[in-house]
């Protein structure tokens, strides 16, 4: 039988707000510079998947902005649901507009033309994301966040949407197949509208701690707070023997 210890001292809640608050506040910052670059230069290229891009960055800062605020306040718990909607929607408006742009692109909407600020904005972004994500999802699971953690998958959707950016503006360079970029593009819509719907019912955090102070927690699976056909790694046997 394994024990888990369930309570948080406050010391340690306010670390970990603190630590969320700060991933939030790079997120954003980050965020913006990658918007306007990726505007200015997709606008330069006629890249639609540039200018998708800078597009979807401004998305992550709604999401990133919703973490803030609930966390801005006295009770960050009781403004999670409302921060776990916005989230959803935003996620919901990045598959949608991924899909449309992808579409468009795949009838021909015009040639992109090279662009090696958008090769070297999109590789920077495929070291910086992962880690911003990797960090807020630690701390946002430890405390118990959804929305955090929640947050942190959007964070990790633009490091997927990074490759897909560099692959399809590497392969349209070197070899003109201009319809790698859409169709990956596609991919990522769906995982996006995955990751959506997860926000939206909840389901996006396993936090033993916070939930299996539930009372109606019937095993373990229920008491990480994983619901019926939960992908997320903590809901495997291995991590909640731990």
């Amino acid at each position: 039988m394994t024990t888990l210890s369930l309570g948080l001292s406050p010391a340690r809640r306010a670390l970990l707000s603190c630590r969320i608050r700060w991933f939030v506040a790079a997120t954003i910052t980050y965020n913006v510079i990658e918007a306007v670059i990726a505007l200015a230069a997709g606008s330069r290229a006629s890249s639609t998947a540039l200018i998708g891009f800078g597009l979807d960055s401004v998305i992550e800062v709604a999401s990133a902005a919703a973490v803030a605020w609930q966390f801005a306040g006295p009770d960050p718990e009781a403004r999670e649901k409302t921060a776990l909607r916005v989230i959803a929607f935003s996620f919901f408006g990045l598959a949608a507009f991924v899909t449309v742009d992808a579409v468009r692109a795949l009838l021909g909407s015009g040639e992109a033309e090279h662009s090696t600020t958008g090769l070297v904005l999109a590789a920077v972004s495929l070291a910086v994301m992962p880690l911003l994500s990797l960090g807020q999802r630690r701390a946002g699971r430890e405390l118990g966040s959804r929305s955090a953690v929640a947050d942190s998958k959007q964070t990790l959707l633009c490091t997927y949407l990074s490759a897909v950016l560099l692959v399809g503006l590497g392969l349209n360079s070197l070899f003109g197949w201009s319809w790698a970029d859409p169709v990956a593009g596609l991919v990522i819509a769906v995982v996006a509208v995955r990751e959506g719907l997860e926000a939206w019912r909840g389901d996006s955090c396993c936090s033993p701690m916070a939930d299996a102070l539930r009372p109606d927690a019937a095993g373990p699976a229920e008491a990480c707070g994983c619901g019926p056909g939960c992908a997320d790694a903590c809901c495997s046997p291995s991590t909640e023997a731990r």
